[in-house]
């Protein structure tokens, strides 16, 4: 018998030891006696990390839209899968059961097939958090389509590159969003980006109704459509290796990464990690705050909770509207068991009045989870007595879009928990601490690069059209080791804290930015010279971000309150307004090596306020302007 849902520390560590000692028989197990599989694999796994090439379930033919939807119609056709919470309370909440769901699909399916859309092709998704968003992830997985969902705060620019990068075939958007007291022209921006690429067709959900423009031709409104498409469409016979959706992940250099998961690995690895890191039980309601855009969303709003039959909730809105108890009273109103959210929102509602968590009735939850960055010590404990009442496991989930799902993280009444650590790896994760010089660092209380020394079926298997930089990037700093791009320690009982990036990308409210698009986007501006970007501490965002810019003209450098703004106008424009920079500090010039690289290290600890531990800047190009540069801190 597989163990599938793990009950106490003894058992964990008698299955975490099988899952490294026989990974092949561990993983078979769970996929052969959980998931619906039209045809079985020839072979578990083939793997070379040199190359690097991974394959799960090689040779099986499935499709994950059956495994979400198809096989739950019998036991569960009449429970709710879905639970819409419209960023408007006023505005009633949608409960979609799963047959409800699947006739949604199969029509969205058909309204594809309708459109020229066949297996391989990519879609991009441009919609805002409601139930249209989730439909045309799995109507895509259902046609074979590969999805490219693009996070509808990005700007037309950062739209216009994934388009163009993945070749996508067809735009789906609505007429706008809501966010809090906010509307958003997400179909303006949509025309905007297609000024800059060649699509056929963009499908248009009506959610504003607003005014907007129609390009004939080109674009159609959704739901009529929808209307008239039939409720029935068979399944696509997919191959476990088939891309299942390409997602865009910052770069610290250059164009975003287009991570691409596969369909047979990332759904095992998705549902089995749901059921165990939120002890999913059969009637709970789940709710994770995060947006279908991102990572999260994809793995644990609609993967991995609708493979295991789960009711899992949406929510259109922010956490301040229409005030900073909307979390707390939704949690009420659906009586929410398991509750996945990001530090940032943590930070930001532990600063409002007690009375928003405590005048509405949180006894329905079970377990607390935390996503995105490391929580700190006062959040969590802010997170831990407020909302769990000292009696919620909080989950300190530590992973990444390319992992595909969570890697290191407590399991609730499984792993005692302890403060701002992610604890231990879960079930087949192979951690390993390297040191700089490709050591592997042995044993308990020590600190240095995480790496993950073998296989796990959710991971991406490449970059959309660059395996290249693909294995560049994760497997050539240390020898046959995923590198991930953190540092982290293990303590004395082999408990893992993530101690943040260790290469160019701060991660701001939860999201990864990689410092050299954004320092691509300052040096276009015509008075701009050069430019560089770090993070520092913030209190609610856990960093932001400190630009130093040096100016084509000096002298007047330090009154240029207008050059701010431009500055992150065009950050806003090229990124999304999520990358604008905190602070901005004209400087004449920036600390360089001989060989012409620029010193971040030593601006980071300028933008921290610790000067204690510059190092030697004695070997620099020019020394000087380090301390002009501390004189004139922000």
């Amino acid at each position: 018998m597989s163990h599938y849902s793990i009950k106490n520390l003894e058992e964990y560590y008698q299955v975490y030891r099988k899952s490294v000692r026989e990974p092949e028989n561990f993983w078979e197990e769970i996929a052969e006696e959980h998931f619906l599989w039209r045809k079985k694999w020839d072979k578990v796994l083939s793997w070379d990390f040199s190359s690097p090439e991974v394959k799960w379930f090689e040779g099986a033919k499935l499709n994950i839209t059956e495994n979400c939807l198809d096989r739950h119609l019998l036991s569960r056709g009449h429970k709710t899968a879905i639970i819409f919470e419209p960023n408007n309370p006023e505005e009633e909440a949608q409960h979609i059961t799963y047959k409800q769901l699947h006739e949604r699909v199969c029509k969205m399916a058909n309204v594809l097939r309708d459109q020229g859309i066949k297996k391989g092709d990519r879609v991009c998704v441009y919609l805002p958090m409601i139930p249209e968003l989730a439909v045309t992830l799995l109507a895509c997985a259902r046609v074979g389509a590969i999805h490219n969902v693009v996070f509808a705060g990005f700007s037309s620019k950062a739209l216009s590159t994934r388009i163009v990068d993945s070749d996508c075939k067809i735009v789906i958007t609505a007429d706008g969003s809501y966010r809090g007291s906010k509307s958003i022209d997400l179909k303006g921006i949509v025309d905007e980006a297609l000024q800059d690429c060649d699509i056929e067709k963009v499908l248009v959900v009506k959610r504003t109704n607003s005014d907007i423009t129609m390009v004939e031709d080109r674009d159609v409104w959704l739901q009529p459509l929808l209307d008239e498409a039939s409720s029935d469409f068979e399944a696509e016979l997919m191959d476990a290796e088939d891309p299942l959706f390409i997602l865009y992940t910052s770069g610290s250099t250059g164009k975003p990464k287009g991570m691409v998961h596969t369909t047979g690995g990332y759904m095992v690895y998705t549902a089995y990690t749901f059921k165990n890191v939120f002890q999913y039980k059969e009637n709970d309601v789940y709710w994770c705050t995060a947006d279908i855009g991102w990572i999260t969303g994809h793995s644990y709003i609609v993967y991995g909770p609708l493979a295991n039959g789960a009711t899992t909730l949406m929510f259109e809105g922010v956490p301040h509207y229409p005030d900073f108890g909307r979390f707390w009273q939704i949690v009420e109103k659906h009586k929410v068991n398991q509750f996945y959210t990001a530090p940032t929102a943590i930070r930001a509602l532990a600063k409002q009045n007690l009375s928003f968590a405590e005048n509405v009735d949180l006894s329905s939850i079970k377990v607390l989870g935390s996503v995105g960055e490391p929580i700190n010590e006062e959040a969590w404990h802010w997170y831990n007595d407020i909302i769990g009442k000292g009696k919620n496991p909080i989950v300190d989930t530590w992973w990444q879009t390319e992992t595909g799902g969570i890697m290191i993280s407590p399991l609730p009444y499984v792993t005692p928990t302890k403060p701002t650590y992610a604890t231990l790896p879960f079930l087949g994760v192979q951690p390993a601490l390297m040191d700089e010089s490709g050591e592997e660092l042995k044993g308990n209380q020590v600190e240095g690069r995480l790496c993950i020394k073998f296989p796990w079926p959710g991971m991406a298997r490449t970059i959309w059209n660059n395996h290249e930089r693909y294995k560049e990037t994760y497997f050539s700093t240390y020898k046959n080791m995923y590198f991930t791009g953190d540092g982290a320690l293990r303590d004395e009982v082999g408990y893992y804290r993530i101690t943040g990036r260790v290469d160019d990308v701060v991660i701001v409210s939860g999201h990864n930015l990689g410092t050299g698009p954004l320092e691509d986007a300052i040096n276009e501006h015509p008075a701009v010279s050069e430019s560089a970007i770090v993070g520092f501490p913030h209190e609610i965002k856990g960093n932001a971000l400190y630009g130093y810019v040096s100016l084509k003209e000096t002298g007047e450098s330090r009154v240029h309150d207008n050059l701010r703004k431009e500055i992150n106008q065009l950050i806003s424009e090229r990124i999304g307004p999520i990358a604008k920079l905190d602070k901005i500090q004209f400087t004449e010039a920036l600390p360089k090596t001989r060989s012409g690289k620029i010193m971040r290290r030593i601006l980071r600890k300028i933008a921290e306020n610790d000067m204690s531990n510059l190092g030697d800047t004695s070997t620099l190009l020019n020394p000087e302007v380090v301390q002009d540069i501390i004189d004139h801190r922000i």
